[in-house]
C-alpha cells in the first residue's frame, strides 16, 4: 500500500506539472486557434529564471513570482511579435514557434551555461510525513495542491468573471465578440499571458521536484503537453487536467512495474484514445 500511494502521489505531481503546461496550450488553441510549439521554451525559462531568483533572494515564493512574471513578459513578446503575424496559418505557426523554441533553448545556454543546474526545495518543503506507516513526500503534495489551486482559479476566472465570459464567447465565435465592440486582440494577449505564466510556474516547480534543470527540458515536457492536449480534447480545459493526471499516473506506474514501456506508454495511450475517440476524451465532435 505504501508503494501504491507513493507511486500515485508521484504520478499526480508529474500530472500537475504537465497540466500547467498543457492548460496554457489548451486555452491558447481554444480561443486563438494557435499551435504554439514554443510553449515548452516558456516552461524552461520559468524554471531557469525562477530558480535563479530563488538562489539570489533565498525566497522560493519570490522565485515563483519571478518565474510567473518572466512567463508573462515572454508571453507578451511572443504573441505580439511572433504569433500575431501568422494568425490563421497553422503551418507557419508550427514552423515559427519551433524556431522560437530552439532560440529560447539556446539563449538559456548562453545566459546560464550548457550544463545542468541542480535545484532543491526550500527547507520547509523538504522531507516527508509518516501517516499510518505511509511515507508522504512534502514537495509532491505541494505541487499537487498548487496544480489544483491553479485549476480552480482558472475555472473561476472562466466561469464567474466578465473577462472569462468574453474568453468563452471568443472560443465559440470570435467574430461576434468583435462585432459587439470588444477588443478581441486584448483578450488574445490576456489569454496568452495566462498560458505563458502557467507554463513558467510549472517550470520553476519542476526544478526542485526533479533535482536538476537543463536547456532541453522545454522540448521534453512540450511533447508530453501536446499528448495531454490531444487526449483531453483540443481546446477543452477540463479535459487537459484529467488527461494530465491520466498521463502522469500511467507514466509513474509503468516506470516501476514495466520500465521498458515507460517511455512509450503515453504514445500508446494517445494512439488508443485517437482510435476510439478521434476528437479526444472530452473534445467536441467536428
Amino acid at each position: 500500500m505504501d508503494l501504491i500511494i507513493n507511486l500515485a502521489l508521484n504520478g499526480l505531481a508529474t500530472g500537475m506539472l504537465i497540466f500547467l503546461l498543457a492548460a496554457g496550450l489548451t486555452l491558447i488553441f481554444g480561443l486563438m486557434d494557435v499551435l504554439n510549439f514554443a510553449h515548452g521554451g516558456l516552461f524552461a525559462w520559468g524554471a531557469y529564471s525562477g530558480l535563479w531568483i530563488y538562489s539570489q533572494t533565498g525566497s522560493f515564493i519570490i522565485g515563483i513570482i519571478g518565474a510567473i512574471l518572466t512567463g508573462f513578459l515572454l508571453g507578451i513578446i511572443t504573441e505580439k511579435w511572433i504569433i500575431k503575424p501568422v494568425y490563421g496559418n497553422h503551418v507557419q505557426q508550427i514552423l515559427i514557434t519551433l524556431g522560437l523554441m530552439l532560440v529560447l533553448s539556446e539563449m538559456l545556454k548562453v545566459i546560464w551555461g550548457p550544463n545542468q543546474i541542480t535545484a532543491s526545495p526550500p527547507d520547509y518543503l523538504k522531507g516527508s510525513w509518516e501517516l499510518g506507516g505511509v511515507i508522504i513526500i512534502k514537495y509532491r503534495v505541494f505541487i499537487i495542491l498548487v496544480g489544483f489551486v491553479i485549476f480552480a482559479g482558472v475555472q473561476f476566472l472562466l466561469k464567474k468573471t466578465k473577462i472569462g465570459l468574453v474568453v468563452r464567447a471568443g472560443v465559440m465565435n470570435k467574430e461576434m465578440v468583435q462585432a459587439l465592440g470588444i477588443n478581441i486582440q486584448r483578450v488574445f494577449m490576456f489569454v496568452f499571458m495566462i498560458g505563458a505564466g502557467m507554463a513558467a510556474l510549472g517550470g520553476v516547480l519542476l526544478g526542485p521536484y526533479s533535482g536538476v534543470i537543463h536547456a532541453g527540458m522545454g522540448m521534453e515536457f512540450a511533447i508530453l503537453a501536446f499528448i495531454v492536449v490531444v487526449i483531453g480534447g483540443m481546446g477543452n480545459f477540463k479535459g487537459s487536467v484529467l488527461a494530465a493526471i491520466l498521463v502522469g499516473l500511467s507514466g509513474s506506474f509503468m516506470a516501476y512495474y514495466v520500465p521498458d514501456l515507460s517511455l512509450a506508454v503515453n504514445m500508446l495511450l494517445m494512439a488508443i484514445v485517437l482510435i476510439i475517440r478521434p476528437q479526444g476524451l472530452f473534445g467536441a465532435k467536428g
